[in-house]
């Protein structure tokens, strides 16, 4: 049985005088892939860093309406908390750069004051760089820095970083678009396996990359949401002409 576990409601967002994000709506279904598409300034990243906080620490940043996570309203949760509960991985690979592999991982808890014994530092390590797919490569260089990785090793250790807080919700922001394609490929196989544990949306302008690994789909254009629904239905049939167009490729 499918459950929602994060739902936005008349959500507004945007900068001043500037509306980005117009009246969206739609529910987030627990530990399946969601796909945000649409074409360049369409509000994507504008409404994945409202789902993280992050949107508000911008200058002259607005928002209304509400993004419930299992029912209760992000913003009424300290924004730490709900960072936790919803974590991020950013279109460029960003592993601290004066931190080894192994700090980078439990950095979360390192830079929020929490404190781990060294066993369970040692277990959080370990269990988040195998979730990422990443354990192998690097467990012999774990008091290296992350930045001798390759790009898509530094982006899994990103994701790892992420994992290592044991988030509800992992957002990921153009996470392959700075990535070759074998990377690119070994980030959805993990993005697939995560599945069993954790939601995940993905903000892609990738139209066969979205249709490769997403359950659902949410496009938008200019700040509007134009159609929601399961992914195999939306490449398919789509039932708004906006979204065959974008996806026939008549605009991008």
């Amino acid at each position: 049985m499918e459950s929602d576990i994060l739902r936005i409601e008349n959500f507004y967002a945007g900068f001043g005088n500037s509306t980005i994000l117009k009246n969206i709506n739609f529910s987030v279904v627990e530990n399946k892939i969601t796909s945000i598409m649409g074409p360049s300034g369409c509000g994507k990243t504008t409404l994945i860093r409202c789902i993280n906080r992050l949107h508000e620490f911008s200058p002259g940043a607005t928002f209304s309406g509400k993004i419930l996570l299992r029912g209760e309203d992000i913003y009424s949760i300290n924004p730490i908390s709900v960072r936790r509960k919803i974590g991020m991985v950013f279109q460029r690979p960003n592993p601290f750069p004066n931190m080894s592999i192994y700090d980078n991982v439990i950095s979360g808890y390192i830079l929020n004051g929490i404190h781990l014994s060294r066993e369970e530092k040692e277990r959080v390590v370990t269990t988040s760089l195998k979730k990422a797919g990443l354990w192998e490569e690097v467990k012999d260089s774990l008091h290296r820095r992350g930045t001798f990785l390759s790009g898509g090793q530094q982006q899994r250790l990103c994701i790892a970083r992420a994992l290592a807080m044991n988030p509800d919700i992992l957002l990921l922001d153009e996470p392959t678009s700075s990535l070759d394609p074998k990377s690119t490929l070994l980030i959805e196989q993990l993005m697939e396996e995560l599945k069993q544990t954790i939601t995940t949306l993905i903000v892609t302008h990738n139209i066969s990359q979205a249709a490769r690994i997403s359950d659902y789909v949410a496009f938008l254009y200019l700040g509007e949401l134009i159609e929601f629904g399961p992914s195999n239905k939306i490449f398919t049939n789509p039932e708004n002409k906006k979204t065959e167009e974008y996806l026939t490729g008549k605009f991008g």
